[in-house]
């Protein structure tokens, strides 16, 4: 990882601290560092207690917990202009990481120290009130997150899940295994709802891509999720 002190005016991405008084701005632009991850790396892991507080420039952070038997689940992405909520909650409760956070691209974050974190909680209204309102969007997130995987069909989360992570194109670079991590299920179970996707000819696999081939009738299914 590499990081050097942040000379530009990154506040100004977010914009609940764009809205902040100018000293906790000017706070933020002096103590904080930008940092660089490589694509793969592991940013946090179980165990590991949180140092800085991280605000992502660019690039795209997945965030999945893995249980004792080795079944994992993503839990949420972190993308440019968003905040951890995990490393939020960690640094609020001294606690340490239960899940950890990948770098699926290369990344760049604002990391605030610790310290700096916990004097603006304390000192800043304004600063206390993004971090919490940040903090009570994923969470609810979460919340839907548990919903699906507790209540809905696998289909139906299956079809959205092909959506969102075909970013609007027709072609997704993936695996039944990843999809299986995604939707926190058995790989078989995936390769059994892909394979009757194809039977109605919605999609076509191929070796570490499916091809989306009727996203209309994937967008129907998918949205029975709602």
């Amino acid at each position: 990882m590499e990081s050097q002190v942040a000379t530009e005016d990154w506040v100004e991405r977010f914009p609940g601290l764009s809205r902040l008084e100018a000293s906790t701005k000017a706070t933020l632009m002096s103590r904080g560092l930008v940092m660089t991850v490589p694509e793969g790396a592991v940013i946090f892991g179980p165990g590991k207690s949180p140092e800085h507080m991280l605000f992502l420039l660019n690039g795209s952070v997945r965030v999945q917990q893995v249980s004792d038997s080795g079944h994992e689940i993503v839990l949420y992405r972190i993308h440019a202009g968003e905040s951890c909520v995990l490393t939020t909650a960690c640094l609020l409760a001294y606690e340490h990481y239960a899940a950890e956070g990948i770098a699926e691209t290369e990344v760049t974050a604002a990391a605030i120290p610790r310290g700096v974190f916990d004097d603006l909680v304390a000192q800043s209204a304004s600063f206390r009130n993004f971090v919490f309102a940040a903090f009570s969007k994923r969470i609810t997130d979460l919340f839907m997150m548990i919903d699906e995987v507790a209540f809905q069909r696998m289909d139906v989360r299956l079809a959205h899940r092909l959506l969102e992570l075909s970013d609007g194109q027709d072609s997704i670079a993936t695996t039944h295994q990843k999809l299986s991590v995604e939707l926190g299920t058995a790989r078989e179970v995936i390769s059994r709802q892909l394979q009757e996707f194809q039977r109605r000819g919605w999609i076509e696999q191929a070796r570490g891509a499916v091809h989306l081939l009727k996203r209309d009738r994937i967008e129907t299914l998918a949205a029975q999720r709602f």
